[in-house]
């Protein structure tokens, strides 16, 4: 009997993201070895993690030929040249969101990758939440019929600039609209599909502010359009999914917990894990067959776990892999969109 392959993988840095979205789902996965991390001034993920190697610079880690794998979970900013780097290196990789800051530098990454014959995906960790689990389901079930009117909200309450400089500094592919509109970009498009047209507001609310802290996208389509609303200063936030069809509505909440659950340290036991508190279901409003449905729809479970699951089948079986380098292009392509029609004040045909 074949051993399974373990593919061993390295983070190339151990803050939020490191720690709290990518770590622990690679120890717990048997199909990875958390093997390194890139720490330059620090040994955090020792702490942790006692057997995993540490380097402090990237061309000492690219060096390594034992690494399968390398995640590229630094600032924005830095995703394309890092990413350059190590799919030169003929390792796969998978890069945080935003992919890239313009579509012009993703298009380069995805030719060098198939050039190179590795595997490239974008860490679209919010296709994995149990709230848009859920919208995606009721979609699929057409019992709102066609669809007329959708938003989709990414709200908080933040007055306060970020203690992370490379947040806060103006740079293409810093702000709201990259950060968490890369979200529901990508969740807009996995329900809708591609628009025909973008039109969109960003703006800044924040005192000292230099990067937009709220958007309002416009999304296009034949029959319908789709708003994408995030904003810092929302103390009481509308539901986060609003879908209005012919035959009625759905509405929900973005409850997810996994991330909460995470940072406070809960142990992952996938049997009870991403389960949303039942007071957080979705409420369906719809007409069938005459007669008034009005009930709370049980949320799915979330797991980021099967990301990696799906990125394991795709390496060893060279397979699509969960978010491709086209998807996540895509999301570049309408935040530039978005970002030209805020300047220019008009429709930006897609």
């Amino acid at each position: 009997m074949m051993s399974k392959k373990i593919i061993n993988t390295a983070l190339c840095s151990f803050g939020m993201s490191g720690t709290v979205f990518h770590a622990p789902f690679i120890n717990l996965n048997d199909g990875f070895n958390l093997y390194a991390v890139l720490e330059r001034n620090s040994n955090k993920a020792e702490l942790k993690y006692p057997n995993i190697k540490t380097f402090s610079s990237l061309e000492e880690l690219l060096k390594d030929d034992n690494i399968d794998l390398v995640i590229v979970n630094t600032p924005n900013i830095t995703h394309y040249e890092i990413a350059k780097k190590v799919i030169h290196s003929a390792k796969h990789i998978i890069i945080e969101k935003p992919f890239t800051a313009t579509s012009q530098q993703a298009k380069e990454l995805i030719v060098l990758a198939k050039n190179k014959n590795v595997k490239l995906s974008v860490f679209q960790n919010r296709r994995f939440d149990s709230d848009f689990r859920t919208v995606k389901k009721v979609l699929s079930e057409n019992i709102l019929g066609e669809i007329v009117d959708a938003e989709i909200h990414y709200d908080r309450y933040v007055p306060e600039l970020s203690y992370k400089v490379h947040k806060e500094t103006a740079a293409v592919g810093v702000g709201c609209i990259y950060d968490l509109g890369s979200h529901i970009i990508d969740q807009g498009i996995q329900l809708f599909g591609m628009p025909n047209a973008v039109f969109a507001e960003l703006r800044i609310n924040r005192k000292d502010s230099k990067v937009d802290d709220y958007f309002d996208v416009k999304l296009y389509y034949s029959k319908h359009s789709v708003t994408l609303k995030a904003s810092y200063f929302v103390k009481e936030p509308l539901p986060s999914y609003i879908l209005h069809g012919k035959k009625g509505s759905f509405l929900k909440s973005r409850a997810d917990v996994q991330e909460t659950d995470l940072q406070s340290g809960k142990k992952i036991d996938f049997e009870n894990w991403g389960i949303e508190s039942e007071k957080e279901m979705g409420l369906l409003n719809v007409i069938v067959e005459g007669k008034n449905i009005n009930k709370k729809i049980p949320t799915l479970n979330g797991n980021y776990g099967e990301y990696y699951d799906q990125m394991y089948y795709a390496i060893t079986n060279n397979k699509t892999v969960p978010v491709s380098g086209e998807d996540a292009l895509q999301v570049i392509q309408i935040i530039e969109a978005a970002i030209k029609s805020n300047i220019e004040k008009r429709v930006i045909e897609l």
